[in-house]
């Protein structure tokens, strides 16, 4: 399994060590857990961007409706004649 080597402080160190201890768990599974959060919470907010372009998107007429001050110009609305 690939490997990683990571640098923390001092004070970053015993906070782990600290933590782990309160968990029952040792320093690296507390480590790869906090990644493994951080990815799925990453991945959840990737996939959560992308339904809300897709719903936009889709309902984007419906938008422009009832929010007609916030479209932005058509392009030849901001020229001078």
């Amino acid at each position: 399994m690939p490997a990683l080597n990571v640098e923390f402080s001092d004070r970053e160190l015993d906070d782990l060590r600290q933590i782990a201890k309160e968990r029952g768990t040792s320093m690296k599974a507390l480590v790869r857990q906090a990644a493994a959060a951080d990815i799925a919470r990453h991945r959840a907010l990737q996939e959560g961007a992308e339904a809300f372009r897709r719903f936009f998107q889709d309902h984007a007429g419906e938008f422009a409706a009832a929010f007609p001050d916030d479209e932005p110009p058509a392009p030849d609305e901001g020229r001078a004649a």
